[in-house]
């Protein structure tokens, strides 16, 4: 049962919550977690989308690897469907939020929020965004110890190489770029990923000729078996805490539970931060009302220290919501690592060649397993897709409409645009001799950038969030000059065609709407607010340079944790 009040209450349970609810929990204080989403893989909740089920879960013993193998199969359109961002009672519809032209929204709800639909990239920002673009108000350095925890809980280790990597480092390493060695990356150049993923047992290496069925616990750790995006249930049969890919709900939600100091309650989705204020003072947060989603009964819950953890989206939606005092950087600042994707293809001699087979079949192996880190620029990733995701990304959108449309003549790849009919049934015939290199660029936040509210667009839970992106100038030239280097990169690995697609703004990394500096002070507590901490990505400064934002993601939120015992227990 949920108490009527608690030491910290937390709202949201995805990426970064668990970990400021865990480190809370652990310094002994008691912590409620609220989380909009679906539970998957408790007890508590053996059907999530059929039935209510339980109210809250405080003990560890309540998940099952068993359910999460029921409940995250590999099926790819109805995990994309599981994992929309929307109420665990599919029926009812998703949650809208209003997004600009073709761009999508790539968020989940759920314990385990967006880590349940990640590729488990798990890589450090670039010292020179947080030390040297002047947005942050603590150092590099400050995150350093918070990034060997995270890393050490996470699992963290460079992903295993099959043929679509051994692919891409040979290009790179043609075009003239340095193999990386360093996790704090000041130059350029290509490594493996730094997943969280646990390793692959060595039973499955090339040469060791296993033929068995991939189950714990004959194979622990990575089974190198496509599907990391989308919730991943490897290796099945292994214990809900044995899972492979350690997201959010993975690595510390058990830890949260185990602490016996966390309750944790689904389907609850906040609606307003309660306050109170004495007569000259700024407002001292005391606690959160919620919605149950599945009845639709609105209650209430008191704390000592309320931390905002829904999201770069909803962080700032809940509290233009509420009745929190104006700040013009609430929801301003957006960034979303405006990417792009290039793709080579190439013949099947050539590929015989260079890796003694005729295919590259990019969905063997870890989704993304190889890098490309550029200090000032962003990063390229291989990207490893089943057919029908690859078609969408690489495809299937684009801001300058179909190849037809575009010169690509002095270009440096052969087709720009969306593809339709004939040519594009021939690229797709030929997916399994094709690579992606999806491009992250480094783009800066802008105050235009952002998340609002309008009074007349409501849901359930009050007016939706309008998000609004445009890429600066700055943001483009990046971008385009990572696309060439891909093209280069593809070509020197020996790609007989490059396309591009110049995929329109999609929110695949979002953050930096509840800026430190202006929106939260050093600790990411509020300016205007006492008590009321935000420890989500909305709370990075920056799009930490064009790096998977995970990493430094958790590690703010665990030194938030440190923060609020420091001010407030």
């Amino acid at each position: 049962m949920v108490a009527p009040n608690y030491d910290v209450v937390v709202v949201g349970a995805g990426g970064d919550g668990p970990v400021t609810a865990w480190k809370l929990a652990e310094a002994g204080l008691s912590v409620l977690v609220l989380e909009a989403g679906p539970f998957y893989g408790n007890e508590q909740w053996p059907k999530p989308s059929e039935e209510s089920g339980g109210e809250a879960s405080a003990s560890s013993t309540d998940l099952s690897g068993e359910l999460l193998d029921e409940q995250f199969t590999t099926r790819e359109f109805e995990m994309v469907n599981k994992l929309l961002f929307g109420p665990a009672d599919h029926e009812r519809g998703f949650w809208f939020r209003k997004f600009p032209g073709d761009g999508a929204i790539l968020q989940c709800a759920g314990v385990g929020g967006t880590t349940l639909h990640y590729t488990g990239c798990h890589p450090r920002a670039y010292p020179a965004s947080v030390d040297e673009q002047g947005h942050w108000p603590i150092d590099y350095a400050d995150l350093l110890p918070y990034y060997r925890e995270i890393e050490a809980m996470c699992e963290v280790s460079p992903a295993p190489v099959t043929a679509k990597e051994e692919l891409f480092f040979r290009g790179a390493a043609r075009a003239g770029w340095d193999l990386l060695h360093d996790l704090n990356v000041t130059e350029p150049g290509y490594r493996p990923q730094p997943n969280a993923i646990r390793r692959p047992d060595p039973k499955l290496h090339v040469d060791a000729g296993y033929d068995g069925d991939f189950s714990y616990p004959e194979v622990e750790g990575d089974t190198l078996a496509l599907g990391n995006i989308a919730g991943n249930p490897h290796p099945r049969g292994a214990p809900y805490e044995e899972k492979a890919k350690r997201s959010s709900n993975v690595s510390f939600v058990p830890a949260a539970l185990e602490t016996g100091n966390v309750t944790i309650r689904p389907n609850a989705f906040v609606t307003d931060v309660r306050t109170e204020t004495s007569l000259g003072d700024r407002p001292t947060a005391t606690g959160v009302t919620f919605r149950d989603t599945w009845s639709g009964r609105t209650e209430r819950v008191d704390a000592e220290v309320v931390v905002l953890a829904a999201g770069a989206i909803e962080t700032p939606r809940l509290w233009l919501n509420a009745d929190l005092p104006d700040n013009e950087w609430v929801g301003r600042g957006l960034t979303i690592h405006f990417g792009d994707n290039v793709m080579g293809l190439w013949n099947e001699d050539d590929l015989d060649e260079l890796l003694g087979k005729d295919t590259v079949d990019q969905h063997e192996g870890q989704d993304i397993a190889a890098r490309f880190d550029y200090p000032g620029l962003g990063m390229l990733q291989t990207v490893g897709t089943t057919p029908g995701v690859g078609a969408i990304l690489g495809f299937g959108a684009s801001a300058s409409g179909f190849t037809f449309q575009n010169d690509t003549a002095d270009a440096p790849w052969d087709t720009m645009g969306r593809l339709a009919g004939p040519e594009l049934k021939r690229l797709l015939a030929d997916y399994r001799r094709m690579l992606q290199v999806l491009v992250v660029s480094d783009d800066r936040p802008h105050r235009r950038n952002g998340v609002t509210v309008t009074p007349g667009l409501a849901d359930e839970h009050g007016p939706i969030p309008v998000v609004n992106y445009e890429p600066s100038e700055g943001d483009q030239k990046r971008r385009d000059e990572l696309a060439t280097i891909a093209a280069e990169i593809l070509r020197e690995a020996g790609a007989s065609h490059v396309h591009r697609s110049d995929s329109p703004p999609t929110a695949l990394h979002v953050h930096s709407t509840m800026r430190m500096g202006k929106v939260l002070d050093e600790a990411c507590e509020a300016y205007d607010v006492e008590r009321l901490f935000v420890a989500d990505h909305s709370a990075l400064p920056n799009g930490v340079g064009g790096a998977n934002p995970t990493n430094t993601g958790q590690a703010l939120a665990a030194r938030t944790a440190d923060e609020i015992l420091d001010r407030c227990f």
